[in-house]
């Protein structure tokens, strides 16, 4: 006679699929261990999803923790980025690690109750901030490890070719634990130069490389191939993503095309930031203002690997946010005017498993499989992005990470 199986959890009438059929996940150590319809087991912990959306969680692909929450220590005349660089540089030189620390750490459980399970954070080292902010977010990874997984892309924000101790803390954070290295050229006197430099750290380290890159909307100003020529020269494909490169959004259509071409065949992800690319390009316009934002959607159609993200919350290069990346995928896919199911399905993807893949990491609810999960107050992808899905509760391997039940409605009682 056989016995009837223990699982450590078990997740009930769950949907994996756009209106797809209720079943069960079943966990054992931290593992998917089956999935199936009405699973008959005995179980340590059931936790009934009523008809929710199951998925691996969001994955923030790009994300500034160190400055964010910065607002009340910054002036915004302009909303410019030139002067989102100067109000944060002059900001950042006060910072504390403890400061930093407690303004990350609201924005990552702020991101966890979002249903975010992964997230890359840029980290500005340079003679303003030194190596405090490195430090405090080297702690958050470690403290907030139960519930989302962080890597850290140590950034060079103002320059390198023109401040060599720049360089040199770059050095010093790879060496310590930074996963990857990244920089603007767009405010480097050299963008070039500053390109190279960054490669030459990466290759040495081996690490990927991660750009901010033309952030505009002049296409005749660019350092995209700047960025091509080394990926290409260095072998380093499926190592490399630029975040922004807003002056794809002024492009006609045939060279959009050709763009993501290029991006394609040199292995080269992107991602768009919509509230910051939004908020700082088309100030000099005072009618039909443009949105600033890269047509993700069309450059994925071409085969770019994309993504969407947050970027900034609370500081002046996005004067708000709350780390909620259905929020940010419903944004984008408003400002680009889409409505069918599939390219509904594909902005998820920009925030789920495009985004995994842009991050080189497994993603997916099967047997076998970590236990990563978020529950969505939704039938499926298409209408996570329709409404705003709230996430309901989540796990990281299998562990519970949050609980967000479902708000209750409390008619008044006929009488």
């Amino acid at each position: 006679m056989s016995k009837t199986p223990k699982f450590d959890l078990l997740i009930r009438n769950v949907r994996l699929e756009q209106n797809g059929p209720l079943v069960d996940l079943a966990i054992n150590s931290e593992r998917i261990a089956g999935i199936g319809s009405n699973l008959m087991c005995d179980a340590g912990d059931v936790f009934d999803g009523e008809g929710a959306f199951a998925f691996p969680g969001f994955v923030e692909t790009h994300i500034h923790l160190d400055k964010a929450g910065i607002l009340s220590r910054c002036s915004i005349c302009e909303g410019t980025l030139g002067e989102a660089v100067r109000e944060t540089a002059k900001a950042k030189a006060a910072f504390t690690e403890e400061d930093v620390y407690a303004r990350a750490a609201k924005v990552v459980e702020s991101a966890i109750v979002s249903g975010t399970t992964r997230l890359r954070t840029f980290v500005e080292v340079d003679p303003r901030a030194g190596l405090r902010s490195f430090a405090a977010i080297k702690r958050i990874r470690e403290d907030y490890a139960f519930a989302i997984d962080i890597e850290i892309c140590a950034f060079a924000q103002e320059g390198l070719t023109n401040e060599r101790e720049t360089y040199q803390l770059l050095e010093t954070a790879l060496g310590d634990g930074a996963d990857l290295v990244g920089g603007a050229p767009y405010v480097d006197p050299d963008p070039e130069g500053h390109i190279a430099m960054i490669f030459d750290l990466a290759e040495r380290f081996k690490v990927a490389v991660d750009f901010h890159l033309d952030f505009d909307l002049d296409p005749q100003h660019t350092d995209l191939p700047a960025v091509i020529r080394e990926t290409e020269y260095r072998g380093y494909a499926g190592h490399v993503s630029i975040g922004h490169v807003t002056n794809i959004s002024a492009m006609k259509p045939n060279d959009v095309r050709a763009v993501a071409d290029k991006l394609r065949d040199a292995g080269i992800a992107l991602t768009v930031l919509p509230a910051t690319d939004m908020f700082l390009n088309g100030r000099a316009y005072d009618h039909l203002v443009p949105r600033g934002i890269a047509p993700a959607h069309v450059l994925s159609a071409h085969g770019v690997l994309t993504s969407i993200a947050s970027n900034n919350i609370l500081n002046p290069f996005t004067p708000y946010g709350d780390a909620s990346l259905a929020r940010m995928a419903n944004f984008y896919a408003n400002v680009a005017q889409l409505s069918r199911s599939e390219d509904l399905q594909n902005v998820f993807d920009m925030v789920s498993r495009s985004a995994a893949a842009l991050l080189g990491k497994a993603y997916s609810v099967r047997v076998g499989g970590q236990a990563d999960i978020v529950l969505l107050d939704c039938s499926g992808p298409e209408e996570a992005i329709r409404i705003v899905a709230r996430p309901l509760a989540g796990w990281k391997r299998g562990r519970k990470s949050f609980e967000a039940p479902k708000a209750r409605i409390f008619p008044e009682a006929v009488t």
